[in-house]
Formats: C-alpha cells, structure tokens, sequence
C-alpha cells in the first residue's frame, strides 16, 4: 500500500504544481532582495512525518520527474536523465566488455508469441497493454505491448541458433516497456512505461548460464552501491517470488527504512531450458547431438533513480549521490553592498572553468534576479553534492566557501587546493552517504527465529532475516496472515551469506530450516 501512499494527492493536485509559479513570481519582478526570495521553495511535507507526500512533492520540486496527464505515467526531466545515462555508461561498457552485444526488437508483440509460455504470460497477463485499432478500424488481431521481451526475441534465437559455433548468443537492449499497473502508481518505483535494460543470452551449458546469472547480479550492485551508495543484499529469490517462467531468480534488495520495506533493486534469472523447450532454441552439439540452450535474462530499470530519492532525500529535497548527479558543484557568487559584481562573477566563471577542466560537473549560478539565499534552497532542492560560495572577502583572502548537502559542513579552501580538495570532499560524501545509509538499513534488520518474534518485528517495520523450510505453502501461509492494510508480508530473498542452521528450526512450521530468508513488507 505504502508504494502509492501520497499518489492520491500525487495525481490530482500533483504535488509539486506550485513550483513554477513560485519560482516565476520570484524571478518576474526583478527587485534584487525581495524577501519573498527566501519563501516558497521548501517541501510542505517531512520525510519522516508523510513519506508518500514527501517522495512526490520531492521528484516534483527536484524536477527528477512532471505528471503527465495520463495516470501512471511521468515525464523524465534532465536532471534524471542525467542520472540514467551515467548508469547506462557504466553498465554498457562493463556487459561489453563481456562480449554481449547490442540490439533492438519491436515494442508490439503477437498474441500468439506471448502466451507461447503459459507460466510466463499468466506472471504478465493482467499487465499487458494491447492496441486494438488503426484509426477508426477495430484491428483483426489485437497486438500487445511488450512487458518484458522474452516471447518477442526468443522465436529469432530458435532461428540464428542452429549448431554449436552459434553458441553463446548474448544480446542486450536498452528500451521501454509497458505493463498497465492499475495499483498506486508511484513515480520511477511503480509506473506504466519505463525505461531498463533487459538482457537475453543463450549457452550450450548451465555452468555457463549460472556463471553469467552472478556476474551480471555483481554488476548490479555496484550500480546500487558505488553509483547510487545505496547498499544491497544478493540473493535468491523463493520459488512463489521467481520469475515467471524461470528456473531460478537472483536479485539485489534494498530496504527503505522510513516505510519499513524491502525493494527488488534488480534481477537477474537463470530460464533454464524452459523457453527453449517453448520456442524449440536448439543446437548440434559437437557430438553431432540436438540438445536445447540454457538460457538466462537479466534486467534493471529507472526504479533506481526512486531507490536513490527515497534513501538519501531529505526534509530540504533530494540528496545527489557525487557519482551520478548532473551537476557536482555549483558555484554561487554572494556579492554585498558596494561589492564589485563584476569582480566576484569573474572568480565564479574561473572556478567552474578550472573545475570542469578537471573533470568534474560543475555550474555557475549567476542569475541576478534570485537572491544567494534562494539559490542555496534551490540547489538544495535539486540536491547538487557540493556548494561553493564566493564573496569579497573570499576574492580578498584568495578561497572559497565550500557546503556539504549532504551534512552542511562549511569549510573555507584556498583556491590553490580547489581541485585536490573538491575532488576529496566528492568523494567522501559518495562514501558517506553509503555509510550513513547502510547504517540506517543495518539498524533495521532483525534476526527471528519465531512466529510471535517475526511478527513483533514486522510491526516494526524491520526487515526480517528468518530461518524456514522453504516449503511454498508455509510462504502462502505468513502472506495470508501477515495481509493488512499495509499489505502482506513476503520472502525478499535467501542471502547468499547464509548463517549456521544446524539445529535451527522453522519460525512458522517447527520443521528443520532449510535455509535462511529475509522476510518484510516490499514494495
């Protein structure tokens, strides 16, 4: 439930409406300190107090997204482009570097193709979108929107795969998909067209597809935690939360701790031979055999960039990670009276010059008609990693005036040591943000071992590492009686690290633990 929580309010009055007019009055007059500067650009709601209406009115006024007048779907401003590129940079290269390659299939699908794999399409069916008419005409065959792209590409794989040489096929696009989410849509975390990567490979063994399953899952957590600082939790998913269709499903989880639930960051799944069976992929082996492909899929999407605000946004707006913000530094001059404008704007454009000469992102605000005092609210919002401020006595003393967003530190750096300095600040608010996040996600794990315990903490909105037997109806079982208004709780996935479970017994059943889950609410 909590995943829509303020899209009540997000979708009709749109909670980040009142910025342009705000931001225009503020600009349209002109007057040079017009105390209404300083007003208008704070949130209305605290993060710890309302959290959806905090997250919307967040990716609004940070100008991350605009609501669009279609429900569930949003507008990606720069500012989050900027942010997905540097993702899509890093990943691209690294999957390349792995001999997978590019491509790029139709966004419609057949009917026939998509429910080829039953188990498949039943996981998609309710969110498929189809197109039914050509202009006024009904069309003779509806066509579908792809949800993900398996039944779309795999009938060419039976094609372009015949003998061994043909092996590995390892294909990847970067794309939109569709699925109708009818449920609380939510900006980047739950919407109904999105952007990812979606993965497609084929192999003449396992060892190879589960080889590839964990290199890819390693790739993903470090967009989360060395891109984003956003730590997560590798593992495997329970059979009632794998993929529809697959063999077995890895992803990595973060945790929001303000909501008290788990998040699939990422997934990367092993199919087995399932869809090869379905889509007849086979090869000639080099014994002169037909045997069928091992398959895998892997994706992660733009619910990235909503784990990012939600972990490490505040009550001033969002908090860039140095990493993928679109601007690192912004440059604010603070002439006063009598001052030498000209003099102070001067040393702005010089500092920026030599900063982006050294590679980093960095701007100047010189727009005359807002105060420094809005500027700083303004850039707070939009949650630039690093602040510098150059007044006369600054020009005077030869420094600038540096602010951390992320903890408010002011510190006074030469302008010799600009470069050396703002490079190891960036970077230890990149650590730091990881630090303090990881620490927040850490106080909120909690280790049962029975049921009165898993549901004590689960009133706590904590996630829950608990031993079971991995039975699939013991799960359906804690989903029913865990169902509330907040929704109902899952298994998030088996740690790879798993704990000792000699002795240990089920928190549900009493029955001897097969392994170690983490339990909560999810989104």
């Amino acid at each position: 439930m909590a995943s829509g929580e303020g899209k009540k309010s997000g979708e009709g009055k749109k909670s980040g409406e009142g910025k342009k007019p705000n931001a225009n009055a503020k600009g349209g007059g002109g007057k040079k300190k017009e105390v209404k500067k300083e007003t208008g650009l704070g949130l209305s709601y605290k993060k710890e107090d309302n959290f959806g209406e905090w997250y919307s009115e967040v990716c609004v006024n940070g100008e991350m997204i605009e609501y669009y007048d279609i429900s569930g779907c949003y507008i990606l401003r720069p500012w989050t482009m900027a942010v997905w590129e540097t993702m899509q940079t890093f990943f691209d290269a690294e999957i390349k570097k792995m001999k997978i390659k590019n491509c790029y299939f139709p966004l419609f699908v057949s009917p026939g193709v998509l429910q080829k794999e039953k188990d498949h399409i039943e996981g998609f069916a309710p969110e498929v979108a189809w197109v039914t008419k050509s202009g006024q005409s009904d069309l003779e065959v509806p066509i579908a929107i792809r949800p993900t792209s398996e039944t779309v590409m795999y009938p060419y794989y039976s094609k372009w795969i015949r003998g061994h040489r043909d092996l590995p096929l390892r294909l990847n696009q970067w794309c939109n998909v569709v699925r109708w989410e009818f449920s609380h849509p939510t900006p980047f975390i739950r919407s109904r067209e999105f952007l990812w990567q979606e993965g497609h490979t084929a192999f003449a063994t396992k060892e190879e597809a589960d080889t590839e399953v964990l290199e890819i899952l390693e790739l993903y957590r470090r967009v989360y935690e060395e891109y984003l600082a956003i730590p997560v939790i590798k593992g495997k998913k329970s059979e009632l939360e794998k993929f529809a269709g697959g063999y077995y499903t890895t992803s990595v989880e973060a945790f929001i701790p303000n909501t008290g639930r788990g998040i699939q960051g990422a997934t990367s799944h092993c199919l087995g031979q399932n869809f090869a069976k379905m889509f007849d992929i086979t090869f000639e082996n080099e014994k002169g055999e037909k045997a069928m492909v091992w398959q895998n899929s892997w994706a992660y999407s733009t619910r990235t960039i909503g784990v990012m605000i939600m972990v490490h946004g505040d009550d001033k707006g969002l908090v860039m990670p140095p990493k993928v913000a679109s601007v690192q530094i912004i440059v604010v001059p603070v002439p006063f009276k009598d001052a030498d404008t000209q003099a102070i704007f001067d040393a702005c454009d010089a500092t920026v010059k030599t900063l982006n000469e050294a590679g980093f992102r960095a701007e100047a605000d010189l727009r005359d008609n807002y105060s420094p005092g809005w500027k700083y609210s303004h850039w707070e919002m939009k949650g630039v990693p690093l602040r510098i401020e150059i007044g006369p006595k600054d020009l005077a003393n030869k420094q600038v005036r540096t602010v951390r967003r992320d903890n408010s530190a002011k510190v006074d750096i030469p302008m010799v040591d600009l470069v050396e300095q703002v490079k190891a600040m960036l970077d230890n608010i990149q650590q730091n943000l990881f630090d303090v996040a990881k620490q927040k996600r850490d106080a909120c794990i909690k280790t049962v071992r029975t049921w009165n315990e898993f549901i004590e903490a689960l009133g706590q909105k904590k996630m829950i590492l608990a031993p079971w037997c991995d039975e699939m109806e013991v799960e359906k079982d804690v989903k029913a009686r865990t169902k509330g208004e907040t929704g109902a709780a899952k298994t998030l996935c088996a740690p790879f690290h798993q704990p000792d479970l000699e002795g240990v017994s089920c928190f549900v059943t009493g029955k001897p633990a097969k392994k170690w889950s983490y339990w909560g609410r999810s989104y």
